[in-house]
């Protein structure tokens, strides 16, 4: 039969104790360590976004959705994006089943349907942040990463977000990004942020906890310009194509999930 004395077993014991205690406290503290890091690069990055007077970039993005019999579908679509502070902005989603144009000259809202060469057009004087709210408010069409072009988009971000993880490095489009992952009660979603001296935002990912199958949002930037590099635009509609205008409401099928799937879609 063994025996251990005090200095023996009892030794080893507390040892075995107190180097897991310094173990817990290093992982403990290199996780908070990393989630203050996440967060300090999410808010240059915020910042960085928010000081470019003009912007432009191409996007790639994709809308998943559940049928009711549970089959994920998603829908893919590009576009570009050319923006003005404080008030001007010209956008265009090709989605294979809607050609749309959003131009906005801080005054007025027009929605070019180039499929049906039909536009709308609504009053909405004020900033981005103003269009931004109306479209979600008023109209009903929340436009998911519009978050990221706001002026206080790391506490529009941030708001809710329980945990936060650094999941280091990432390339996009041949770029190397710092990948960061955060959950909130509803969603969760990932960025990649584009390191170096221009930290625009290269991947951005929606997940909906709350929706069955937990669908997802992604858009993915490219061809990033800022300052003198973007095209020169006077954000006015010119209507070329002698395209008919209609009211808002009659407007046809304009939204990334079509009215096809709407009646599929849970």
């Amino acid at each position: 039969m063994t025996r251990c004395g005090i200095w023996t077993c009892g030794g080893k014991l507390i040892a075995t104790s107190m180097l897991v205690m310094v173990a817990s406290l290093s992982i403990s503290a290199r996780a908070s360590a990393d989630e203050a890091d996440a967060k300090k690069t999410l808010k240059n990055m915020t910042v960085y976004m928010a000081n470019q007077k003009t912007m432009s970039f191409s996007y790639d993005a994709s809308l998943e959705f559940v049928t009711k019999d549970n089959q994920k579908i998603m829908l893919a679509n590009s576009g570009t994006l050319n923006l003005s502070r404080p008030d001007k902005i010209r956008t265009t989603r090709n989605g294979g089943f809607s050609d749309v144009e959003m131009i906005f000259d801080g005054k007025t809202l027009t929605v070019f349907h180039k499929d049906a060469n039909e536009y709308a057009q609504a009053d909405a004087a004020g900033n981005l942040e103003h269009l931004i709210d109306e479209l979600r408010s008023k109209y009903h069409k929340p436009a998911p990463g519009a978050d990221l072009l706001l002026p206080n988009a790391y506490e529009e971000l941030m708001s809710g977000v329980t945990d936060v993880k650094d999941l280091g490095s990432g390339v996009i489009g041949g770029k190397e990004c710092d990948h960061f992952a955060f959950r909130a009660k509803d969603v969760d979603w990932q960025i990649w942020i584009a390191q170096g001296g221009r930290p625009y935002p290269c991947r951005y990912v929606i997940t909906s906890k709350d929706v069955d199958q937990a669908p997802e949002y992604s858009i993915q930037l490219s061809d990033w310009k800022t300052g003198s590099e973007v095209a020169a635009d006077n954000f006015s509609f010119v209507n070329r194509s002698n395209a008919r205008k209609v009211e808002v409401v009659d407007l046809g099928d304009v939204d990334e999930l079509p009215k096809q799937f709407t009646g599929d879609a849970r």
